[in-house]
């Protein structure tokens, strides 16, 4: 299969700005027709995600469309809102333009009473090559209002595809909203990996996920590698259609886990948006609490577990088109959220994922010294106990550490982030083509102590700047991903988090507990309201 570039030749290969590189494709493909869009979208009755204004040509109304019965809903994924107590977003795809979508939530199977209308983000993409211009229809319902530590039952559809017609073969699929803060969470498994992409690794991989029954899932950016080079050029190579099959693969999974995910090199996509997540925008709900200029950056609490994404393309020097894009708000906005959650005194445990690892030891991108010059000192000072990254396809975990300073954490080890540190792990390795490390791997059942490691650090201008290395603890070259299990104490008892790597046979790679003691006695008193 040809994949196309993104761009214009050759000489233009250099590291424009995603904001540069959309300029000359918005010129090229003539996306600037703004005024055939505004007829167009009205008569087909959807709606557009970010500068998706200038995708859409005109002919988009002259297509004849077919009867709604014939166009069959999936890639259907859940996420948060900004509330995961009463809020849930269903997301799905369509092949073809469809008529009034909507979802329908109920108590049961059976009684699929409430119909909530959605909302169609077209997504039009026009490239040099083969592909010829292609429209893409992702369909987006809010639901809000429910209630604490619920399941509900759903079914989406549109004219002429009702779910509860039997006679149109629609799906019922289910999920479970966040207990209420005013009250101790049974103990939950959540699980977490990144660099995915389409393949059999990555089946295999949700599958295991799925075993786990996971209450939410975090992806860490480099979700379908439809833009396969990666590198943030006009020339990276890109094929939309990759993200059908992405969908298609994640939906047994991500029908009833919620899907929360943040954005990698591999997800900034000049086409269609001056900051390359147009298309990330067309087909995610990301909540809306994070910084208003970023995309993929938000926070969430689940039972006594504060979760915080981030957009690490916004400080990387290794791949800089999007770095600074935010203007400093989303680091600005990360200390004041760390700050927040911290005085919250029900959450115990802060956990924050996004792309670039701030320590990594593989010989391919190892270590970001954005990360860990502008957001390893928060993770400091406000005691984060988990950070999950991938770029790196691999599973690493580096020793706990503070202030630069690593303390010996074996596998099975029990930490106190107060005294001992921050948990760094890099739980790449969900699919996506593995990489190796300079030294042998080392994991449960085969560990040794390498010593000192030669490695690299990315500095402003993609310069590396070699270290040496003493934090890396557990290394294994394999497809693998992260399950970690939190059990929720009373005020003054042990809670802990457990995390486990797993490969997707089942095979547990690494174990380390994460233990603090519960906090005060407010948690009784905290409105479901605070998000």
């Amino acid at each position: 299969m040809d994949i196309p570039r993104m761009g214009l030749p050759d000489r233009l290969a250099t590291r424009l700005s995603m904001a540069e590189q959309h300029e000359i494709l918005s010129r090229r493909t003539g996306l600037r027709r703004r005024s055939l869009l505004a007829a167009g979208a009205a008569a087909a009755g959807v709606t557009l995600a970010g500068d998706q204004a200038r995708a859409t040509p005109a002919v988009l109304r002259r297509r004849a469309k077919l009867p709604g019965k014939l166009v069959v809903p999936f890639g259907r994924h859940l996420a948060w809102g900004s509330n995961p107590r009463t809020q849930m977003r269903i997301a799905w795809q369509v092949p073809h333009r469809v008529d009034k979508p909507f979802v329908r939530v109920g108590d049961s199977p059976w009684n699929l009473g409430q119909r909530v209308g959605a909302d169609v983000r077209v997504l039009h993409s026009e490239l040099a090559g083969k592909i010829a211009p292609l429209d893409q229809y992702y369909v987006h319902a809010a639901v809000d209002d429910l209630e604490p530590g619920r399941t509900y039952y759903y079914a989406v559809g549109h004219d002429g595809f009702d779910p509860s017609d039997l006679a149109s073969f629609g799906r019922v699929d289910a999920f479970s909203t966040a207990p209420s803060r005013r009250r101790v969470a049974a103990p939950f498994t959540f699980t977490a990996f990144g660099d995915q992409g389409v393949s059999y690794q990555a089946l295999r991989n949700d599958g295991q996920v799925a075993a786990q029954n996971p209450a939410f899932h975090l992806h860490a950016g480099d979700l379908c590698y439809a833009d396969s080079s990666g590198q943030g050029k006009i020339t990276d190579l890109y094929d939309p259609r990759t993200w059908d099959q992405f969908l298609a693969q994640t939906e047994p999974v991500a029908a009833s886990v919620p899907w929360m995910a943040t954005v990698g090199n591999h997800d900034m996509e000049a086409l269609y948006s001056h900051h390359g997540y147009g298309g990330q925008l067309a087909r995610w709900d990301f909540p809306d609490n994070g910084p208003a200029k970023s995309v993929g950056v938000y926070s969430f609490i689940y039972g006594n577990v504060g979760v915080v994404a981030l957009d690490s393309n916004d400080v990387s020097f290794e791949v800089s088109n999007n770095r600074g894009y935010t203007g400093g708000a989303q680091t600005r906005w990360l200390d004041e959220r760390l700050k927040f959650l911290r005085g919250q005194p029900d959450i115990d445990f802060i956990v924050v994922f996004g792309h670039h690892c701030a320590y990594s030891t593989t010989v391919n991108h190892a270590s970001e010294g954005g990360v860990r010059s502008l957001w390893v000192p928060l993770f400091d000072k406000y005691r984060v106990d988990l950070v999950i990254n991938g770029h790196n396809h691999i599973y690493e975990r580096a020793d706990t550490i503070r202030a630069g300073k690593p303390r010996k954490t074996p596998v099975g080890d029990t930490v106190r982030p107060e005294n001992d540190g921050t948990t760094y792990v890099t739980a790449g390795a969900a699919g996506a083509g593995l990489y190796d490390f300079a030294v042998p791997d080392s994991y449960a059942g085969k560990e040794r102590d390498a010593g000192e490691i030669d490695s690299f650090v990315w500095a402003d201008g993609r310069e590396k700047v070699d270290e040496k290395v003493t934090w890396s603890r557990v290394r294994y070259t394999g497809f693998s991903f992260v399950a970690v299990d939190v059990d929720p104490a009373d005020e003054g008892q042990t809670t802990t988090m457990t995390v486990r790597a797993l490969t997707p046979s089942g095979r547990e790679i690494d174990r380390v507990v994460i233990a603090r003691k519960a906090g005060g006695d407010a948690r009784h008193h905290l409105s479901d309201d605070v998000a």
